[in-house]
């Protein structure tokens, strides 16, 4: 006997995401599209009036972004009697590992391509026939999802606006704004603000982790780039990525092969 198609449902609160993920789902006959809603709390009622009312049709695997205004992802999933498989939509990779605290099957960058989507969907038909592992029935769960979404919600406060720079016994201030870019050389990282490069005492990689990610994108294993400073972007013949910015110099920033998409979702082009 066949098995009945997987119940998926899509949040993300923007619409052309949602039917660009429709559409790729699509062709998928073991997958049938039981809704979509670009607002949380609609979709937070819907998924819960499916799980009280039609147990027997509940949603299967949410396709669900994380970083949403209102309500996010996490807090969302801390809502839900009934927590269904999760495959996690963003455009923010530093929310990969709280991601996977909740056990997701798995975590897609967007914009979404192919080969993404197939891997998560193997990944879910293995798991057939669906069974409620012990990580859905735990009474604790609620409480880790409640703690995972208050950390989202709080960091934002947190994130600073300005950055120390240290010369000697002199610690210099930086608006945030007015750097362009981080950038890494010889075992050192450095501020750069109108050409002119200021010592930071922290790791690229830190700093990726501290700042605003709706300003500052890591496109080069050495470069943190302040998107507000982006003026455009060239692709050679070859392939390669540049990235232009507003300052006086016009700086040109190399990206990294494995993070030009997430460039290009971050600026749409």
């Amino acid at each position: 006997m066949e098995a009945a198609p997987l119940r998926a449902y899509l949040v993300d609160d923007e619409p052309l995401a949602v039917e660009r993920l429709r559409r790729m789902l699509a062709p998928y006959e073991f997958l049938e599209i039981a809704g979509s809603s670009t607002d949380p709390a609609h979709a937070l009622e819907f998924l819960s009036l499916e799980a009280r009312e039609n147990s027997s049709n509940r949603i299967d695997v949410l396709f669900l972004d994380i970083q949403m205004p209102g309500m996010n992802g996490f807090e969302l999933l801390s809502r839900l009697a009934v927590q269904p498989f999760v495959i996690f939509t963003t455009a923010y990779d530093q929310y990969a590992l709280r991601a996977f605290e909740v056990n997701s099957i798995d975590y897609l960058v967007k914009p979404i391509e192919a080969d993404q989507l197939e891997r998560a969907l193997a990944k879910l038909t293995r798991l057939r026939p669906l069974v409620n592992p012990a990580w859905q029935q735990s009474p604790g769960l609620p409480a880790v999802l409640a703690d995972l979404a208050a950390s989202l919600r709080n960091r934002h406060a947190e994130y600073p606006r300005h950055i120390a720079s240290r010369v000697g016994d002199r610690i210099s201030f930086l608006d945030l704004t007015t750097v362009t870019h981080f950038v890494a050389r010889d075992k050192l990282t450095y501020a750069v603000v109108n050409g002119k490069e200021h010592s930071v005492d922290q790791t690229i990689s830190a700093l990726e982790e501290k700042l605003d990610p709706s300003h500052f994108l890591r496109i080069h294993r050495a470069v943190l780039l302040n998107l507000d400073w982006a003026k455009q972007a060239e692709v050679s013949f070859a392939g390669a990525t540049v990235v232009s910015l507003k300052d006086a110099r016009a700086t040109q920033l190399p990206v990294a092969r494995d993070r030009v998409r997430l460039l290009r979702s971050r600026m749409g082009f």
